[in-house]
């Protein structure tokens, strides 16, 4: 049975960084494109970035573009992305998830999300101003 475990939220002021982690089981990573997730309260969930299977091609929102950075960690079977320079408007519980696609060109179509398994609980990050 797939399943992803988001980890590694807190609460930092704007400008610090923090690492977000993706634990896989009951697949490995490199079998699917994945990404990350955000939803704010009162919002509709986003995308934040995507990472093809073997990690050759990344895609992130505008919102985060030079800010987070996406990798995969095969050996570990784990996604991270680190976020650096956080901002108050990137507070949001963080979601994992595997993407139905072979790259990220089409990534940001919601009908895409969630290729196996079902969304988890997700990790709060709040960036306090």
């Amino acid at each position: 049975q797939a399943e992803l475990v988001e980890s590694g939220g807190g609460l930092v002021e704007t400008g610090n960084s923090l690492t977000l982690s993706c634990a896989a089981s009951g697949f490995t990573v490199d079998q699917y494109t994945m990404g990350w997730f955000r939803q704010a309260p009162g919002k509709e969930r986003e995308g934040v970035s995507c990472i093809s299977r073997r990690g050759v091609d990344t895609s992130y929102g505008e919102s985060v573009k030079g800010r987070f950075t996406i990798s995969k960690d095969i050996a570990k079977n784990t996604m991270y992305l680190q976020m650096d320079s956080l901002k108050p408007e990137d507070t949001a519980v963080y979601y994992c998830a595997t993407i139905d696609l072979t790259d990220c060109t089409f990534w940001r179509n919601t009908a895409y999300w969630v290729a196996v398994g079902s969304w988890g609980q997700g990790t709060q990050v709040t960036v306090s101003s």
